[in-house]
């Protein structure tokens, strides 16, 4: 009696694992998010473009990490964003998105774990 070998799948048959990385989620959570406010404890940089094309970029992590306080930075961004006014042509927050994730991924859980 022959030998017979088992049958593999297809390739079309095959199922593919997608992951995702908890990085990943996050940024497609805060795209999809309508963002009109975030705290400064979040945002990484601002970049404010004039309207003569020159960009100036503000480091709030690194403002932050040198000891300026969150409420002292927000003033004096929206005072400087308010001054200048007149000459901005739009502003850039990029988001931390590790620390987003950090700062909401425990309260996402506890809501979410008894559902």
């Amino acid at each position: 009696m022959a030998q017979q070998n088992p049958k593999r799948p297809s390739a079309k048959n095959k199922r593919h694992k997608l992951t995702i990385s908890h990085k990943d989620k996050w940024k497609q959570i805060l795209r999809e998010v309508e963002k009109l406010e975030a705290p400064v404890s979040v945002v990484q940089t601002i970049s404010v473009n004039l309207v003569d094309g020159t960009i100036v970029e503000i480091d709030v992590e690194q403002l932050l990490l040198e000891g300026m306080s969150e409420t002292d930075l927000e003033r004096e961004i929206n005072e400087k964003l308010h001054d200048l006014d007149n000459i901005i042509s739009n502003v850039d927050f990029f988001i931390n998105i590790d620390h987003v994730a950090k700062t909401v991924q425990p309260i996402t859980d506890s809501l979410l774990k008894n559902l």
